[in-house]
């Protein structure tokens, strides 16, 4: 525990993907308190013009008040009246 998805579009290096991978995984044994070998990372690369339907409208949209940063782009959730 834990384990860190990041899904992306196409086309970033594997060199970019491991400085990702390592601030990640520096980040989160520091704030967490658990070791390295506690912490896996994967990336999930998903086409610009799939991103919509495979990834902001099930992870993000679905999954809103769960989100710890939200993006600053695409449609917000409509209000719930009973929503806390």
């Amino acid at each position: 525990m834990p384990h860190i998805i990041v899904k992306l579009w196409p086309g970033k290096s594997d060199e970019q993907k491991q400085r990702l991978t390592a601030a990640i995984t520096d980040d989160v044994t520091r704030i967490l308190g658990c070791g390295e070998a506690a912490v896996s990372v994967a990336f999930e690369e998903v086409d610009a013009a799939e991103w919509t339907s495979q990834v902001y409208e099930p992870d993000i949209l679905g999954r809103w008040n769960n989100l710890t940063k939200q993006p600053g782009y695409g449609e917000r959730p409509a209000r719930q009246e009973n929503a806390q």
